[in-house]
């Protein structure tokens, strides 16, 4: 019921709500606006008892500020009630234009839910508005998206009656602007917190920054920092004294070049390769005096997080004398240790990278070599070739991509992998690249090239050995090692085989080809060879034979000692010497 007074009364409270709104931004913390906010109620709207139950992340509601009764609020703040309680409340009852206000008469269903509150019994109201204690009127506030941010609980109207028209609009007004000053100073809260992190990190990130400076700067082995992308893709930007040293040019000086610009010109792609990926990688980097150097350089990417990777923070680490041993045993493992040529192992590892399993007459056709693919590995499909032999099964039972099913021994020494550095097997389905090594004619001259394997062995090597010593006989070895290496071309091999027995391998030639580059080493051989002030000689007895795929590497040498024999009975001992 309004009284007469009642212009005055909304005076006077508009006056108190623009105060205590006033007085609601200037609250520093978001438990100082929470407080003021509760204080305000009590002060400026009449309630005596005031509390504000606030949304945590979780979305159940805490008890977060009380004011108007020290025992109710050191009862119940910090309470929590479930979202779900909270919901039901916020549903039922009386909507007053956005509040929501639950009568004594419907409270009961509310007594056992987990809500926190402080109503007490009290006498049945004597007459139609008057504040019952079981009363309850809640003002939600809600954040400018419509979240829920808190509910703001009033009690006991100090003029003993349920708020009309004017109080609720107050009510209202006053929860809106409460919702305002909330979410400002949770805004505020979080931008504080966000600041102290941020300086945290910074200070992190400066004391990481001092610590990667030093590391790198001192590192003993050598550190660069590249660019990443780009133009400039892989310019060194920095670079520490380790690498300056290694390299022999002063950091001003590398700024100038990529990592591209001082590798070895046969490293190119392992270097591109590293570069692309990250990764690890053996090459040769160039130094100021124009030698190289071996190094195993790391790559890892720094990518930055808002334009992607970046840079290439690269570890350089001088590898020279490692590579150098390693090398070393390479080389001893595959040549002649007195001459310096290759040895068995590797003249049969570089014939047999040239032969496949299959011969050139028995290949597939296409369509055949398609249909094995797909049928399986074997290739075999009931089909047979013109030899009886299965279409894309060779002799023995090799399969299509000349794997044999008892292992890589069909012919010892005719697998690659038995020798150290051969390539893998060619294959010989559809789409094979392996150029088949065919042997030429030697009645006729049809124009075939093949690769001619040249049998050599010395004719009176022994007597210089018995008649002189071994000093000698080796002298003499080098010698002949020196004259065969320089009367063939670049890419032909000589090799040593043991004792006074040399092969020669020599692509690309035919029958007549051959026979001429046999008679050459033969008169290069014959001069005599000085040794001690001792002039001894020797001559040479040659066999020619051919590679053909087919063929193992033993089968071919074989092939041609045997002609060497043939050639060295076809001449009477007298002459051999002289050739």
């Amino acid at each position: 019921m309004e009284t007469e007074s009642e212009p005055y009364v909304r005076l006077a409270t508009l006056r108190q709500l623009h105060r205590v709104v006033a007085e609601l931004n200037t609250a520093r913390s978001l438990a100082d606006t929470l407080q003021t906010v509760v204080d305000g109620i009590v002060v400026g709207l009449g309630y005596e008892l005031a509390c504000v139950n606030l949304v945590r992340p979780d979305g159940d509601l805490v008890v977060a500020a009380f004011a108007g009764d020290p025992a109710a609020e050191a009862l119940i703040t910090g309470r929590v009630g479930s979202r779900a309680s909270w919901e039901r409340r916020l549903t039922m009852g009386e909507n007053w234009d956005g509040l929501r206000f639950i009568p004594h008469t419907e409270g009961w269903v509310l007594m056992e839910d987990d809500v926190p509150q402080w109503h007490t019994d009290g006498p049945d109201p004597r007459f139609e508005d008057e504040w019952h204690p079981e009363d309850r009127l809640y003002a939600p506030m809600y954040a400018s998206g419509g979240e829920l941010l808190g509910v703001i609980s009033v009690d006991r109207p100090r003029n003993g009656r349920r708020p009309g028209a004017w109080g609720r609009e107050a009510l209202q007004m006053y929860a809106f602007q409460a919702a305002i000053a909330i979410s400002n100073a949770r805004l505020r809260a979080n931008m504080q917190r966000a600041l102290v992190r941020l300086e945290r990190e910074q200070q992190a990130l400066r004391a990481s920054e001092e610590s990667f400076r030093q590391a790198f700067e001192y590192a003993p082995s050598g550190m660069a920092i590249a660019e990443m992308g780009g133009d400039q893709h892989g310019r060194l930007l920095r670079t520490n004294d380790a690498l300056c040293r290694l390299l022999g040019r002063p950091a001003s000086v590398l700024r100038r070049y990529s990592f591209s610009d001082l590798v070895h010109p046969e490293d190119i792609g392992t270097l591109l390769r590293t570069s692309a990926e990250g990764g690890r990688a053996e090459l040769r980097l160039g130094r100021r005096d124009g030698t190289y150097v071996w190094v195993s350089l790391r790559n890892s990417v720094v990518a930055d997080a808002a334009d992607g990777p970046r840079f290439l923070l690269t570890h350089v680490e001088d590898i020279e004398e490692r590579k150098r041993h390693e090398l070393q045993l390479a080389h001893r493992a595959s040549h002649d240790s007195l001459t310096g040529l290759p040895n068995s192992a590797e003249l049969r590892a570089r014939l047999g990278a040239r032969l496949c399993r299959r011969p050139q007459s028995v290949r597939a056709t296409a369509v055949e070599a398609l249909d094995a693919a797909f049928e399986g590995r074997d290739g075999y499909d009931g089909h047979t070739g013109h030899d009886g032999l299965p279409v894309g099964a060779e002799a023995g039972g090799a399969g299509e991509h000349g794997f044999h099913p008892d292992g890589p021994d069909r012919f010892p020494g005719a697998d690659p992998f038995e020798f150290p550095g051969a390539p893998p097997a060619p294959s010989d389905g559809p789409y094979d690249h392996h150029v088949h090594t065919v042997a030429p004619a030697t009645d006729i001259d049809d124009g075939t090239k093949g690769l001619a394997v040249l049998f050599c062995d010395l004719d009176g090597f022994k007597s210089i050995n018995d008649r002189f010593g071994h000093h000698t006989g080796d002298a003499v070895l080098i010698e002949v090692a020196r004259r065969l290496t320089t009367g063939v071309r670049d890419g032909d091999t000589v090799a040593r085989l043991g004792g006074d027995e040399f092969v020669v391998l020599a692509d690309g030639l035919g029958a007549a080809d051959a026979a001429d580059l046999a008679v050459r080493l033969r008169n290069a051989i014959i001069p005599p060879i000085r040794v001690d002030g001792r002039a001894v000689r020797v001559g040479a007895s040659f066999g020619i034979g051919w590679a053909s795929c087919g063929m193992s590497a033993d089968e071919v040498l074989r092939s041609a000692d045997q002609r060497m024999y043939i050639e060295k009975r076809s001449r009477s001992k007298a002459h051999r010497r002289a050739g």
